[in-house]
């Protein structure tokens, strides 16, 4: 069988879609070319990582850009809704807004790191938004660490967030009661907050917010108006920040 040279191939690869018609070539021509190109890509695998690596790049800043429009389209929901905490500097020059779940993993990986970045940083509004998504107990963590909020307030919820973040316990009412007295917060009117509708009705909100911006999993965070999906580490996260800073 008559071979292809490897350029006369590539440049047959490279041409537009319409210059290549194998709809007009003859069924002998179209089996051809079909055995070249797979000749071709046995004898040179690596032009198939090459191409995929492409593919991906091409995915990731479609991506990057479907995420920014829904972020800009959403941004005073996401920085600035009128429930959720606020840690960091409230008047910090950058807003972090992180989607957590405390039976997530990954938000427990960066838990630690997304406190020294807000430590060594200074300057970054940091915003706590509950998204339970694991399950009962991811549920049950949230609830009560909203009625902490909503009846003992800001500083209360800090704790007790932080707290949430490495606690490995039962979310039972009893057992959070007693992570609550732990830590010199009384429990009893966090018990009988969790029958107030506001609870729930935060929660659904968070979650309808994720939804509008296509976050199905945790921990998503949105460092000024970037959106990143999953974990990233600490030094990824301070590149982050300075870039935002910079635009």
């Amino acid at each position: 069988m008559t071979r292809l040279a490897p350029l006369a191939l590539l440049g047959l690869l490279a041409m537009p879609a319409q210059a290549l018609d194998v709809t007009k070539m003859t069924e002998a021509e179209r089996k051809a070319f079909r055995e070249e190109v797979r000749a071709y890509l046995l004898e040179n695998p690596e032009v198939i990582m090459e191409a995929v690596s492409i593919l991906e790049e091409r995915n990731a800043a479609a991506q990057e850009g479907n995420d920014l429009a829904l972020v800009q389209s959403h941004l005073k929901a996401i920085q600035d809704d009128g429930y959720s905490w606020v840690g960091g500097n409230p008047e910090g020059d950058l807003t972090v807004v992180e989607f957590l779940d405390y039976r997530c993993g990954y938000c427990r990986k960066a838990f630690e790191e997304v406190r020294q970045l807000i430590e060594a940083d200074g300057n970054i509004r940091f915003v706590v938004k509950e998204l339970p998504i694991l399950g009962q107990a991811s549920l049950d963590s949230s609830r009560f660490a909203v009625a902490t909020k909503q009846v003992a307030g800001d500083e209360a919820y800090g704790l007790m967030h932080d707290a949430l973040m490495e606690y490995k316990g039962p979310t039972s009412d009893a057992a959070l009661s007693r992570l609550a007295e732990g830590m010199g917060i009384d429990p009893e009117p966090i018990v009988a907050h969790l029958k107030n509708p506001s609870v729930d009705a935060e929660i659904r909100q968070t979650h309808d917010l994720a939804s509008k911006l296509k976050i199905n999993g945790t921990p998503t965070f949105v460092f000024g108006e970037q959106m990143i999906r999953g974990y990233v580490p600490l030094d990824a996260m301070t590149q982050i920040a300075a870039d935002q800073r910079e635009q």
